[in-house]
């Protein structure tokens, strides 16, 4: 067969699983086989480039990581809809539409998503461009982005000249619960809600990052579609879900009864849809009725969107009890009587934090009024004093972890405890993660899954066990097999000879970075020193504050902390610095990376400058030095070039940093004239 054809056929054949797969969540073909396949494509179009089309599977992650998103005008404005609180306001709704269409009017009612508004358009068939509502008007183009969502077509069955349709990405419940997981596992904040997650995501400028989120859309309304005509809304629906669109669930009604009975049937099933919502929207369903109220400044007249109140009712707080997260933090929680909200019983609400235990006053045996906030978490809103029981206690927080006994610590820049101890059962998969993540003792192959299962199995329970793992035990493991078991034993083994520096900054302490870990191990040269400075002494070091100089001494006094030293100590681990000293040629200065460089990576090179005591920054300001621009450099070079601030080149970085042709000095001119 000729590879055209070939490749033809495997993009017709993919898009269609993945329709089947996302959309419709119906596969007919294992995921084995689809990698199979799609890794096949992949050889084609490495071999044959120039055969690359837009709707190829391939296609959703794209390599290049963008400076910023371009603006869009929507040709069909996207606009935002007037709300509706109560009953009454629903009746006077469909009441004027009643009367100013003259008979008994239908409606769409459907589910509002609580996402991202976006418009995806697409040209004979294939996706060309996806944008954020913005102002309605304006928006984003975020179309990179939109590809990575699998449950958004590439191509359309039916090749329209011009197709505009609007959507509501989002981030299911499941994917968000999974994503804040991992994240509390890192040890990186938690997301909100699966809201601001979905915009955080869609608007991240790594497609890759985007990919990783699992974000889907629910698509509501068609926007334009040159060549087709249609009569109602619910018409262009079906019109939609046939050209492999996921639409949202609709039902199509006339009267004011049936209206509010789908409004209120739509907010009893709201925890049967794997998306959010945050109310009910009323549309009116014919095309030509719509165009006949048209809109007002702000607002299309022929549609409201009922918001569902939260939901609120009494409980009672039968204990209080702290929970230590993946990062040591002490997290209260109250136990409640059972009580049904938005579509699930409660038994347990967040307390947050010290703080805000202290502020409600909220104490075990009290009656308290619970809602869900966002819909999702449970949160205690006052307190009834009223029904207060004779006796109740004000909570006093441990000064001790619960689980390890090791003593507690409030953060100084919040309201934040946390168990010190560097062996705490409670932080184990986080703490393994961490110590074995690249930028700490880079063991290769310990991932989170690997982490898992070495604590479940009780091979691991503190980073120096790891040193005493053996291959045999190891490749009993789940997909681990004795290959992948040697390969994890000699990494781990490797890692023994590491700086200093990377394991100061795997053992986690807090406030220390990767650079704060490398200016320690520079400074001190052995861990030993280290242990030994005081806070002052600490503090003279640059970078350095007061802040982190306690944590450091505090965690290196620590028994735990001890215990795990030494035992790392035995294991045969390096606790001595082999760095160079930093140098300060370029102390004081502040340099900017953009585009692509051949030499070495953007995190290479701003490595190679730190070490001469530059600053590196991810913005350009007044106040930044130089700017380092590659190939295909974008808006920070713009912005460079607005403020006059001085830009060079990738050869004449190389010669600044020593590694080029010509005089360092000369290009060190271009930027400090003094020098």
């Amino acid at each position: 067969m000729d590879y055209r054809e070939e490749m033809k056929q495997l993009r017709e054949y993919l898009n269609q699983q993945s329709y089947l797969y996302y959309v419709l969540d119906a596969p007919v073909i294992p995921d084995y086989e689809y990698d199979r396949l799609n890794r096949r494509l992949e050889e084609l179009e490495a071999a044959h480039p120039e055969e690359i089309t837009p709707d190829s599977p391939t296609q959703r992650v794209g390599d290049k990581i963008l400076e910023g998103f371009q603006t869009y005008s929507h040709p069909v404005p996207l606009e935002s809809l007037q709300d509706v609180f109560n009953d009454e306001e629903v009746s006077e709704f469909c009441e004027r539409m009643d009367s100013e269409l003259g008979g008994s009017t239908a409606y769409s009612v459907e589910p509002k998503v609580d996402g991202l508004s976006v418009a995806l358009e697409y040209r004979d068939g294939v996706f060309v461009r996806g944008a954020t509502r913005g102002d309605g008007r304006v928006g984003e183009d975020v179309t990179e982005n939109l590809r990575t969502i699998r449950s958004i077509p590439m191509t359309l069955p039916e090749r329209l000249a011009r197709l505009i349709v609007r959507g509501e990405v989002y981030m299911s419940r499941a994917v968000f619960e999974e994503l804040n997981g991992l994240r509390e596992l890192r040890g990186q904040p938690l997301m909100a809600n699966p809201r601001n997650a979905a915009a955080g995501s869609l608007r991240q400028l790594d497609p890759k990052v985007c990919a990783e989120r699992k974000l889907d859309i629910q698509v509501f309304n068609l926007q334009l579609a040159e060549g087709k005509e249609f009569l109602t809304h619910s018409e262009t629906l079906d019109y939609l879900a046939t050209q492999h669109f996921k639409v949202i669930p609709h039902k199509t009604l006339t009267g004011i009864g049936n209206v509010q009975a789908e409004i209120f049937r739509i907010n009893d099933q709201r925890m049967e849809y794997p998306f959010d919502i945050d109310g009910a929207v009323v549309k009116v369903n014919s095309l030509s009725d719509r165009e006949k109220l048209g809109s007002t400044a702000k607002f299309p007249k022929w549609a409201v969107a009922f918001k569902y109140p939260p939901e609120k009712k009494p409980s009672k707080v039968l204990d209080i009890v702290i929970q230590v997260g993946r990062t040591g933090v002490l997290t209260p929680k109250a136990v409640l009587e059972p009580v049904r909200l938005a579509g699930t019983t409660v038994t347990n609400a967040t307390l947050h934090n010290q703080d805000y235990i202290a502020e409600k006053d909220i104490r075990v045996g009290d009656t308290v009024l619970v809602q869900k906030a966002g819909e999702i978490i449970p949160e205690i809103l006052e307190v009834d004093v009223s029904k207060r029981p004779e006796g109740a206690k004000p909570y006093v927080f441990p000064d001790t972890c619960p689980v390890c006994g090791a003593p507690v610590s409030r953060d100084a820049d919040g309201a934040a405890i946390r168990c010190t101890g560097a062996e705490c059962p409670a932080q184990l998969l986080r703490n393994l993660t961490h110590f074995a993540s690249r930028d700490a003792m880079d063991i290769e192959g310990l991932g989170p899954a690997v982490v898992q299962q070495l604590v479940d199995s009780g091979l691991v329970r503190n980073a120096a066990d790891l040193y005493s793992l053996h291959a045999a035990d190891v490749a009993k493991l789940d997909r681990m097999g004795e290959k992948s078991a040697e390969n994890l034993i000699r990494a781990i083994e490797n890692s023994k000879a590491n700086d200093l520096a990377k394991l100061l900054y795997g053992l986690g302490i807090r406030q220390v970075g990767a650079k704060a870990a490398q200016v320690l191990s520079a400074h001190f040269g052995s861990l030993d020193a280290l242990a030994a400075a005081t806070e002052e002494e600490l503090t003279a070091v640059g970078d350095v504050g007061p802040i982190t100089a306690r944590y450091v001494v505090e965690y290196l006094a620590a028994d735990q902390s001890k215990d795990l030293i030494r035992r790392l100590r035995e294991a045969g681990v390096n606790l001595e610095s082999t760095a160079q000293p930093v140098g300060d040629r370029f102390a004081g200065l502040t340099f900017v990376l953009t585009g692509e460089l051949s030499a070495y990576s953007r995190k290479e090179a701003g490595e190679k400058l730190e070490a001469l005591g530059a600053k590196v920054s991810g913005s350009v300001s007044k106040k930044t030095s130089c700017v380092v621009a590659g190939e295909a450099a974008g808006s920070k070079l713009r912005k460079a070039q607005e403020l006059g601030v001085p830009v060079i080149d990738e050869a004449q970085f190389l010669t600044l940093i020593g590694e080029g042709e010509g005089e360092p000095a000369a290009v060190e001119a271009l930027f400090r004239p003094q020098a």
